[in-house]
């Protein structure tokens, strides 16, 4: 009887924290939409209460368009913007800090309703800390994001900023992810296979490379520089990548330098992930392994297509926020199934069902 209540529980809680992952899914992509329309500096202060509430009328509209015109953005790209512009990139910060709020109040809820029910173990109450620390630690390097980009002489948010911003919501993601399979995956579904699992955790090395560099290739507008495929910009090995000194800020500031990294690494995990998956077709395993092995394969050959469409379309400003957020959402699904196949051919693990 215990047993089955102990079962009935996880499964909720397991809702609850998948619910959460699909909320982390659409408030990277509300982050992506934002920075690719620079809307993320039209809100210029952090109110955490009174924030929930847009400009109710024109008075209030007018003094957030002010406080938005002290902004170098405003003065060197968006002069020419009125009011009716100006709420439209004010939407889509109002709308990811409201999301913000919104996966919070989920979390509590939920949280304070599985503690009264008396439905957590005790082994679960650190990764419940772990995982609050890392939404408020979230919150607190966006905001910092935002602050970089209000300083002088600043039209954008740091592409540093942005990328720790980034990188760090994928920290979230996975672990509320990890957290949840924890519980909904029973032991008995786990396919334990060392050499899978070595291929398999060299993909996650590659892939969290690439996330960074993905993060600075929106952050520099580095898909305009060469947009261009196979080629970039006419050669293999493109002029002006070690143009700037000292010589490894190429790494990190150089657009041409970054989005020839970028590419680089997206034909390594094409390569690594095809030969895990001939591998993993060789593999029986359990039921759950049979059924997902596919998907890390049929998403990193869409995340390529994505990665050259994106590219080549990007001087086109729509198409490129368009493309560019559909390209971030598949980046992170196939995030999600490497980290699924990771879980699924461990031998141990916290937590086990």
């Amino acid at each position: 009887m215990k047993s089955g209540v102990k079962k009935n529980s996880r499964r909720r809680i397991a809702t609850w924290l998948f619910a959460g992952v699909f909320m982390l899914l659409v408030q990277i992509m509300l982050g992506g939409i934002t920075r690719l329309t620079e809307s993320g500096l039209s809100i210029t202060d952090w109110k955490p209460i009174t924030g929930v509430l847009p400009p109710l009328n024109q008075s209030e509209w007018m003094t957030e368009f002010d406080r938005y015109k002290q902004t170098d953005q405003y003065r060197y790209m968006n002069s020419d913007f009125n009011l009716s512009d100006f709420k439209s990139i004010f939407f889509w910060e109002w709308f990811h800090r409201n999301w913000a709020r919104l996966m919070g109040m989920v979390f509590l809820v939920g949280f304070f309703y599985f503690l009264g029910t008396r439905q957590f173990e005790r082994d679960m109450v650190p990764a419940l800390v772990i995982l609050f620390l890392l939404g408020i630690m979230q919150a607190i390097i966006g905001w910092i994001m935002v602050k970089s980009g209000l300083i002088p002489e600043r039209m954008f948010v740091g592409h540093i900023q942005l990328a720790t911003h980034f990188m760090a919501a994928m920290v979230l993601v996975c672990y509320t992810w990890w957290f949840a399979l924890s519980l909904a995956i029973p032991k008995s579904q786990r396919s334990y296979d060392p050499g899978l699992r070595k291929t398999i955790l060299v993909v996650m090395g590659l892939l969290c490379f690439q996330l960074l560099y993905g993060a600075f290739m929106a952050g520099l507008h580095a898909a305009t520089a060469a947009p261009t495929w196979p080629s970039i910009n006419g050669m293999w090995i493109p002029s002006g990548m070690f143009s700037l000194s000292p010589g490894w800020k190429n790494f990190i500031d150089n657009k041409i330098t970054v989005q020839f990294i970028h590419r680089g690494i997206a034909y390594l995990l094409l390569i690594a992930v095809i030969y895990w998956f001939l591998r993993a077709r060789k593999v029986t395993g359990t039921e759950y392994f049979r059924k997902a092995r596919w998907v890390p394969m049929g998403l990193v050959v869409l995340q390529v297509v994505l990665g050259i469409t994106t590219v080549v379309t990007s001087p086109d400003h729509k198409a490129l926020v368009v493309l560019g957020v559909t390209h971030q959402t598949v980046a992170i699904l196939f995030l999600l199934s490497v980290v699924f196949m990771i879980f699924i051919t461990r031998k141990a693990a916290v937590m086990d069902t």
